[in-house]
């Protein structure tokens, strides 16, 4: 199975590279084709983690394509494995509340049939994560979840982060340095 990530943020900010890169290390380099990064820096930034291509998913062709979106009627089972042979995710900070920029930006534009990793939003490392899990052989009943991740700061301060990220042995599994990054950030 290959994995694409259509960049569809306006640049590679530090944050987006921090969960492309969690996601080359779940389904490895020779997996993962990134789509639509258009800056010749970022591509060489991306080239390190996997395939890399200038134009959109859109303008390319990828047989036994399946994208992954939150409004799609199916949910990804591991049967799902003998039908595909790409999966293809928005690589997109979520919106809150969701505004189905996946199913504008990509599933109204592609022939090809979709399937949901459930109705909440995922980033999208935690949704590689998910589905390669699926693939694997695990159902999506078997997983289990945090629908928020709230990350203490200081002083009785948090971040809450209204995401469902995936649970594995009591802890929620993210990037290496997604907390200590969060924590850094002045946006929140």
């Amino acid at each position: 199975m290959k994995y694409i990530i259509e960049h569809l943020d306006p640049e590679l900010y530090d944050w987006c590279l921090l969960e492309y890169t969690h996601i080359s290390e779940i389904v490895g380099k020779e997996n993962l084709i990134f789509t639509n990064v258009r800056n010749v820096e970022e591509r060489k930034k991306l080239e390190r983690l996997g395939t890399v291509e200038e134009k959109s998913v859109t303008q390319l062709k990828y047989p036994r394509l399946c994208i992954l979106d939150p409004a799609a009627s199916k949910t990804l089972e591991p049967a799902d494995k003998q039908s595909f042979d790409y999966l293809l995710f928005g690589g997109i900070l979520g919106d809150w509340p969701p505004r189905q920029r996946t199913k504008k930006e990509l599933t109204r534009k592609l022939d090809a049939q979709s399937r949901n990793l459930g109705q909440p939003q995922m980033s999208t490392n935690t949704a590689v994560y998910v589905a390669k899990k699926i693939i694997d052989g695990k159902k999506f009943s078997e997983f289990q979840f945090i629908e928020e991740l709230v990350i203490p700061v200081e002083d009785g301060e948090e971040i809450e982060l209204p995401f469902r990220f995936v649970v594995e042995n009591g802890k929620p599994v993210l990037a290496k340095g997604y907390v200590e990054f969060v924590r850094k950030q002045d946006v929140f």
